[in-house]
């Protein structure tokens, strides 16, 4: 897997990557109907069209106020629609109240990113100072993380549907599975080198490059499938105090869980709601949608543990990965001398780091070069709508 790019910043396309990224935008959106748009069952997902106007919104907010003399913005109410949690620039809707929206309608939405795209790349056309590269080179990465946003928020937006209708045709995502070699990789332990160094686009937590002292650990070569998780359900794991952590348990009881989100069974067989409708589990595939408390479990099941996000980074070329975030056994912390900058950008990450657990690799559900092995994804422990896995260690 690789990163965004492999040039240096300075040697970067950026007109053309700006014009790729946006297009892909633009092409997650074409099975939707316009009534697909504005749906938003719960907190934790945005609808279609937030994300499409918010990574618009980052765009005229942070570069072109900023960078494009005489920029007259496309709607002064737009700031205040489309934040997110930028709290230097301003007050924002509330995060529960994105799907409330029926204004502006989805065609002025579509008419504000063509506006700003118009105005992105007449600026792109001139001469760039390191500032103004680096901004946009963080535009297109945060671009990207929303386009995985958009697949993994609309499919439970379409979850919640009776009709389990399909956002488009043979596009499951799930179902991809990886040649299961089995066995697992031995790690010597010692003194290794863990975060991003080098050149290319980083995000601000893999900063800085630090070492730690690993003890001796194996970690498997697959991920759990969704077979492996189905003896942990038949086993009565989700019934069985032992393997939770309290707070874990506790959730299992209150909110009636009893397998991974989206699994429903009938008729005695276990099914599976996909971005192409409810289709029959695919037992080989790794298991998907599940939260660190459910990992962890069965984790404590199979006599093993999660890795932690250093024993991760220190094993991941030894192993294939990108078909699932991974749960690791961290905390999202920052690394030793990392430091926030200043206004906005600075509230990007360091501000999140608090009652959190990091993720590594990517998912199916990840766009093209937006993926390298110093990543560091993060999401409280409850949460599943991601394309979420489990890898073990010992």
């Amino acid at each position: 897997m690789q990163a965004i790019q492999t040039q240096k910043d300075d040697e970067i396309d950026l007109l053309k990557a700006f014009q790729t990224v946006r297009a892909h935008t633009m092409e997650l959106c074409e099975p939707l109907e316009t009534e697909d748009y504005i749906p938003q069952p719960t907190v934790d997902v945005s609808p279609p069209k937030w994300n499409i106007a918010h990574t618009t919104w980052f765009f005229e907010e942070m570069i072109l106020k900023k960078f494009a003399p005489a920029y007259q913005e496309f709607n002064s109410q737009f700031g205040f629609l489309f934040n997110s949690y930028y709290n230097s620039i301003g007050t924002r809707t509330r995060r529960d109240n994105r799907g409330d929206l029926s204004r502006p309608t989805v065609a002025e939405v579509f008419a504000y990113r063509r506006f700003v795209d118009e105005k992105m790349c007449e600026l792109l056309a001139g001469n760039l100072s390191e500032e103004l590269r680096d901004l946009i080179v963080l535009g297109l990465n945060h671009e990207q993380q929303h386009q995985e946003l958009f697949l993994t928020d609309f499919k439970y937006t379409l979850s919640v549907n009776p009709l389990y209708p399909v956002y488009k045709k043979d596009f499951a995502l799930v179902e991809r599975g990886e040649e299961l070699s089995g066995g697992t990789i031995e790690i010597t332990g010692g003194i290794h080198e863990i975060g991003f160094e080098g050149e290319g686009f980083c995000f601000d937590n893999e900063l800085s490059r630090h070492r730690v002292y690993l003890q001796d650990f194996t970690i498997a070569k697959n991920l759990v499938t969704n077979a492996e998780y189905l003896e942990f359900i038949e086993d009565g794991g989700y019934t069985d105090f032992r393997f939770w952590h309290s707070e874990g348990f506790d959730w299992v009881n209150q909110n009636e869980i009893a397998a991974p989100l989206y699994w429903q069974k009938i008729g005695g067989e276990q099914f599976n709601f996909t971005l192409d409708g409810l289709r029959k589990l695919k037992l080989d595939a790794p298991v998907c949608h599940v939260s660190f408390y459910e990992a962890s479990a069965f984790a404590e099941w199979k006599k093993m543990r999660l890795p932690t996000e250093f024993e991760w980074e220190a094993a991941a070329d030894k192993f294939d990965w990108g078909l699932r975030w991974e749960w690791t056994n961290s905390a999202y912390l920052p690394y030793p001398h990392f430091s926030k900058a200043a206004g906005a950008i600075g509230e990007y990450n360091g501000k999140f780091m608090v009652n959190q657990m990091v993720l590594r690799g990517a998912s199916v559900a990840t766009p093209p070069n937006h993926s390298r092995r110093t990543y560091r994804n993060f999401f409280h422990a409850p949460l599943r709508w991601q394309f979420t896995g489990i890898r073990l260690a010992k």
